[in-house]
Formats: structure tokens, sequence, C-alpha cells
């Protein structure tokens, strides 16, 4: 069996070592600045990446969960998806993106790379009534390696549910929460630190990596949050520690 290791970028960004492959999720690489996009709010980004994009090494996938917001994908992300890794996301990533190394696909479609495959999953980044954002997540699953689910920017319960039953499998779960807020919508972006340890169980998963909590002023909530909601739920033992920049090890 292969090794699976995460090492902790920043924001939602992780480079995940999982049967053979090289995978970043959600690529953000720029320095702290703010990015002013039409029609949103500013976002601030307050901490730069653990690693550098020049230092990163060969990647083999990248997973992005959508492309319309500087928190999931910056400028030095936007250049790592141009110099050609698959990148997988929505179909209006796959449009909107230079390069034909961008794939997009509709929810429960899937994508064979090798002997792994990755299958776009649904998620909900906005709550009802507030517009729709295309955004995914993902399942992957191999031969000898533990079924993974990368939330993505996903802030539904009632999706992770779904998932669930249709992957019952899963052992590993990366899960961007952080209860991401913009002063235009009222409602959490993306899941909370209590249902992100609601999501856990619902999962049955034996641990997690739990991103997209530092590193931007619109995030809500703190890593720290997140380890007291998981501690509260009686959950403690399954969210990883991964501190920045350093190589962990999953025993599954």
């Amino acid at each position: 069996m292969s090794t699976t290791a995460v090492t902790y970028i920043g924001g939602p960004t992780v480079l995940l070592e999982w049967a053979g492959l090289r995978i970043v999720t959600d690529p953000t690489f720029d320095a702290p600045q703010s990015y002013s996009e039409p029609g949103t709010t500013t976002l601030t980004k307050t901490h730069g990446p653990g690693i550098p994009r020049s230092d990163l090494g060969p990647v083999d996938l990248v997973l992005l969960s959508h492309h319309t917001h500087k928190d999931n994908l910056d400028w030095e992300g936007l250049e790592l998806v141009a110099a050609g890794p698959l990148t997988i996301g929505t179909r209006e990533a796959a449009s909107d993106l230079w390069g034909g190394s961008v794939v997009g696909y509709d929810d429960w479609e899937s994508h064979q790379l090798g002997d792994a495959r990755i299958t776009v999953v649904p998620a909900q980044h906005r709550p009802a009534g507030a517009g729709d954002v295309p955004v995914v997540g993902f399942v992957l699953e191999a031969p000898d390696a533990p079924t993974v689910y990368v939330s993505g920017d996903n802030l539904s319960l009632g999706l992770v549910k779904q998932i669930s039953e249709n992957f019952p499998d899963i052992r590993l779960a990366v899960l961007n929460a952080g209860a991401a807020r913009v002063p235009s919508i009222d409602g959490a972006l993306t899941l909370t630190s209590t249902d992100a340890a609601t999501a856990a169980d619902t999962l049955g998963v034996d641990a997690v990596v739990g991103v997209h909590c530092e590193d931007w002023e619109h995030y809500s909530e703190s890593r720290a949050d997140l380890e007291a909601a998981f501690a509260a739920a009686g959950r403690g033992e399954l969210l990883l520690t991964t501190p920045r920049a350093e190589r962990v090890e999953i025993a599954l």
C-alpha cells in the first residue's frame, strides 16, 4: 500500500500524497494582499503559503472546487494550473481557464487517472436563496489506498450525507471549514466548526484534515474553533494536527 501523507500549505490548500499521486487542493500561493472583484466584497489574505509554488515540486493533479474566488484560486494558483498539471473542477472552470489540462465535470461524473478514480461530487457554497456559485467536491478511490473525500467550499450537511450514502467507505476527509462570511450574504459560505465535526461523524471517517480556517479575513471561525468543536463533540482524535509546511503521514 502506498503512503498517504498531507502537507498543509495554507487557507484551503494542501499537498496530498495519495495512491502514488501528488495532489494539490484549491491552489493559493500568493503573498498576503487584498483582492477586489466585481460584484463581490474585497477579500484579504493575511498569511503567505507555507511552501512557495516554486518549491512545491511535481504535481500530478489539481483539485479545484471552483475558480471564481481568490481564496480558492489566486494568481500564483493560476500559474500552477497554467503549468499544465491535470486540473479537475467545474465545467465553468474548464471553459474559463486557459490550457487543455483543465477538465470539468458534472456532479457524480468520474475521471480515471491510471488506477485512481476521481469522482466529482455536489457542493453548495451559498445559503438557499442567495444565488448559485458553481462549486464541487471530490471523492478519490484507488486500489490499496484509502478512499478520500475533499469537500471544497461546501456548507451543506445534507450533501455530505448524500455523499456518504454513495461512498460508504470514505476513511479520510479534507474539510473546508472556517464558516466563511461576506457582508452581502446572510449566512456561512462554508462549514462551521460544529458542522465540520458533524460531517466527520456522518462520513464515518478515521481522520480529518481541517483547512480553510486560517489566512483570510472573511473566515469567521479559526483553527482553534475547529479543534474546540471536535473536542466538544467527543471526536477530537479524528482531527489531525497539520502544522504549516510539515509533511504528516497518515496511517489508515
